[in-house]
């Protein structure tokens, strides 16, 4: 199994009805946290970097990390550019070897945004087993570079989401639905039927286009159950993975000052985030089903 494009694992989620988790990492302990986790469950797994982390490290070195890792395990593992907004190098990291791309254009007219996801998606299918996702509406917060306020957050037409995909031929759909990135101050105003509306419209008669949840930290499991019912394949969750890297350093540098060993800084990082996406991969209901 091993490499693997985020499509060919949501497909599988869509048809067995539970979500896969996708995690962004920063640096490689984070990476090798994440795998090993989701080996240690036999969940199938989507591994992602934001554009930054993918340009300070290198995105050839991240894809060769990757590849490395992702061959020694017998669980299917994607690895993922998340919210990137310049075309040229969605394609550098398509070509590079990330399996499954997002160009996010969303703040961008409809047309713009079509024309700019079509480029991507005509450009990645072209090399093969790599897919793409594209953004509908507007979803709140920051992730990496990109800012939305509250105020220009705008949630997805279902209409014209089955108009986009037609234009654009992409694979994979994040429309907003009221979810945000960063940290959730109060419980969120989701609307889960608007989800609905969109799976039903695009997928129907079967899933030809999985669908996306943005904002994954600090929704409620209820609220993350309810999403999965209304076709939720992949959640994406970041905001969290940071603040347990920074949490889980800062508690053994705190307690620990004097002992100046790297590596048990970074075991301590990995055991904290392990545990985070255990915990997520019960919650996705996807334990177990990387066979």
């Amino acid at each position: 199994m091993a490499l693997a494009t985020a499509k060919e694992i949501l497909l599988k989620a869509a048809e067995g009805k539970y979500a896969v988790g996708a995690f962004n990492v920063t640096n490689i302990i984070q990476m090798e946290a994440v795998i090993e986790a989701a080996v240690e469950k036999k969940a199938p797994l989507i591994v992602q970097t934001s554009v930054s982390p993918s340009k300070s490290i290198g995105r050839h070195v991240l894809v060769a990390v990757y590849r490395v890792l992702a061959q020694a395990y017998p669980i299917p593992i994607a690895l993922h550019l998340d919210h990137c907004n310049d075309v040229e190098y969605c394609k550098q990291c398509a070509d590079a070897g990330y399996t499954n791309i997002m160009i996010d254009a969303s703040k961008q007219a409809f047309a713009e945004n079509v024309r700019q996801t079509k480029e991507v998606c005509d450009h990645v299918h072209k090399l093969g087993q790599v897919s793409v996702e594209g953004e509908l509406g507007k979803v709140g917060g920051v992730e990496d570079h990109i800012v939305i306020s509250e105020g220009e957050s705008v949630l997805c037409d279902p209409t014209q989401a089955v108009e986009f995909v037609a234009r654009t031929g992409v694979d994979l759909l994040a429309p907003a639905i009221g979810t945000a990135h960063g940290i959730y101050k109060k419980e969120p105003k989701v609307d889960v039927g608007r989800l609905e509306k969109i799976n039903q419209l695009l997928n129907g008669k079967g899933t030809r286009v999985p669908l996306v949840v943005h904002g994954g930290t600090g929704l409620p499991e209820h609220m993350v159950k309810a999403l999965i019912a209304a076709g939720g394949t992949k959640f994406n969750v970041s905001t969290e993975l940071k603040h347990t890297l920074i949490d889980a350093a800062f508690s053994y540098m705190e307690k620990d000052r004097h002992e100046y060993e790297p590596g048990k800084v970074d075991k301590a990082v990995k055991t904290a985030t392990k545990e985070t996406i255990s915990y997520w991969i019960d919650m996705l209901g996807c334990a177990g089903k990387a066979g």
